[in-house]
């Protein structure tokens, strides 16, 4: 992993969206296609480029406020980039990534779960710390940015359904994923982009207080991970 660090760089200024789709792209190159983190990256880059897609179209239906899509689309990469690479560099990343990354090897996880698990770790945490990042580096309230927040969140929701279906198990093991089934039903991305929104919200109103604010991320960061170390509850192997 340590080559990993090598390849995707220490974290760097938002340089546009095409950087950490660059980024991304060479975590891609550079893990096994069965590893955990991989299945979530290979979910993660389609999503920045549907986003970057629609950033470039503008006001012709994508993101009307461009340099605010932008910035919140790459304080957003940035937060799951910084944690791949805080991995590799033997690092303690934050707790809303430890169950991806300390389980993306176990055989009893499926891919679907993965991909889940990170999804709640970047919406759940990373996602509304992106909105504070980009009110600082913008200089502007949350508000400002709630269209860029929308949109971005219905390009996700879009693509939920589409990822479950890419890897959810076929109707002949119906019967035998129904633990999947039941484990995947209890999480929400809608929930958790509406959570995050209010997290990004009280975030910002508390940034005048620095230690409440600190200990509010803290334990955001705390139950986000829980729920991603439910997730991904090692299951049965289906049968061959």
């Amino acid at each position: 992993m340590a080559q990993l660090e090598r390849i995707t760089g220490p974290l760097i200024p938002a340089q546009g969206v095409d950087s950490v789709i660059a980024r991304m792209q060479a975590v891609a190159a550079h893990l096994p296609p069965q590893d955990g983190v991989a299945v979530f990256n290979r979910i993660y880059l389609s999503v920045t480029e549907a986003v970057d897609h629609a950033i470039d179209q503008g006001c012709r239906g994508g993101f009307p406020d461009r340099a605010a899509a932008v910035a919140l689309d790459v304080r957003f990469a940035e937060r799951y980039l910084t944690a791949v690479d805080a991995a590799a560099c033997g690092v303690r990343p934050p707790a809303c990534w430890r169950p991806v990354l300390q389980f993306r090897s176990h055989p009893g996880v499926r891919p679907l779960q993965f991909a889940l698990a990170g999804i709640n770790a970047h919406i759940g945490h990373d996602l509304a710390l992106a909105v504070v990042d980009t009110c600082r580096t913008l200089d502007c309230e949350p508000d400002c940015l709630e269209d860029e927040f929308d949109r971005v969140g219905d390009v996700l929701v879009s693509l939920e359904e589409h990822i479950r279906e890419e890897l959810m198990p076929g109707p002949d093991l119906l019967q035998v994923a129904d633990p999947l089934t039941h484990l995947l039903g209890s999480w929400s991305l809608e929930r958790a982009r509406d959570g995050a929104w209010a997290a990004a919200r009280a975030l910002w109103a508390l940034r005048e207080l620095p230690p409440l604010q600190a200990e509010f991320a803290q334990r955001l960061d705390a139950s986000v991970g829980l729920v991603g170390r439910m997730l991904l509850t090692p299951l049965p192997a289906f049968p061959g």
